[in-house]
């Protein structure tokens, strides 16, 4: 069941409860489905940032042997203790990993839940822009999460773990504190990349051009600099690039998907009618 012209608001409001319901059983399966297999992904997934096996610090390490512009604090031996410091941390964190896991593989459903819901609603054209706008936004996080667990929480955990205000003090990292720095890394990182995404939305309500990205390019070159320096602090210019770099694609993407300013959609129409003659 689903929006309709001839449903009443109490059918909508029936219509929305069933949603709900789908979504949530949805959510429930991968949960309790996740809750078994949490200790397996949590020692190969969740911590495998921790060690110096993990395949971004290879991939370093062989290119440090390459190319002299690695940093040589990336390609050292590299481990980090990690410590429990509360009774409960353990527990609670099984649950809340099992319902983060439930909730990023269950996503797509609920976004294809959403989508079933309101299409009837809308116009034949209405539909192929917000079924591209769900597909497009899922991706994108996706590769934003994909990013931010690949890339911007091993650097950023490998020099603020490393760093030394004095060698009088040994680093010994909490589990709270690991699981915090990466889920909020990851999934933050998933949020940035809706940029191109929140652009277009945007352009198509008129409140932005493609103008805007020429105007200010310099000046978003300068605030993704800040943005890259503040998630990995580090003082070498490969960490910050690795950073930099994805995040000004997005920039860069959100300029090609939104409308053309004005004057060069008149550009483009005489071209258009100069190739017609």
């Amino acid at each position: 069941m689903a929006l309709r012209a001839d449903m009443t608001f109490w059918d909508h409001l029936e219509a929305l409860r069933w949603t709900l319901v789908r979504s949530f059983t949805a959510i429930g399966i991968f949960f309790v489905a996740g809750f078994a297999f949490i200790p397996y992904i949590f020692d190969h997934v969740v911590m495998a940032p921790s060690r110096d096996d993990f395949f971004l610090y290879r991939f370093l390490a062989r290119l440090g042997k390459v190319l002299p512009l690695v940093p040589g604090e990336v390609i050292k031996p590299f481990h980090v203790d990690i410590i429990n410091i509360k009774l409960s941390s353990q527990f609670f964190l099984h649950i809340s990993l099992s319902l983060w896991l439930a909730l990023l593989v269950a996503f797509p459903y609920l976004v294809y839940e959403v989508w079933k819901f309101v299409c009837p609603a809308l116009y034949d054209n209405e539909r192929k822009g917000i079924k591209f706008t769900f597909l497009f936004g899922t991706i994108m996080f996706y590769l934003g999460c994909v990013i931010g667990y690949t890339v911007v929480f091993p650097l950023t955990l490998r020099f603020l773990y490393t760093y030394e205000i004095s060698s009088f003090i040994t680093n010994q990292l909490s589990l709270d504190s690991y699981m915090n720095n990466f889920l909020m890394l990851i999934f933050m990182m998933g949020i940035v990349f809706e940029l191109p995404l929140l652009a277009m939305l945007m352009s198509k309500l008129g409140f932005l051009n493609r103008s805007f990205f020429s105007e200010y390019r310099r000046h978003a070159i300068v605030a993704i600099m800040f943005v890259a320096a503040v998630i990995t602090p580090s003082s070498d210019p490969f960490t910050l690039m690795a950073v930099f770099i994805p995040v000004y694609v997005l920039w860069e993407l959100s300029a090609f998907l939104v409308k053309p300013a004005p004057a060069e959609d008149d550009i483009e129409e005489e071209c258009t009618e100069l190739k017609n003659e």
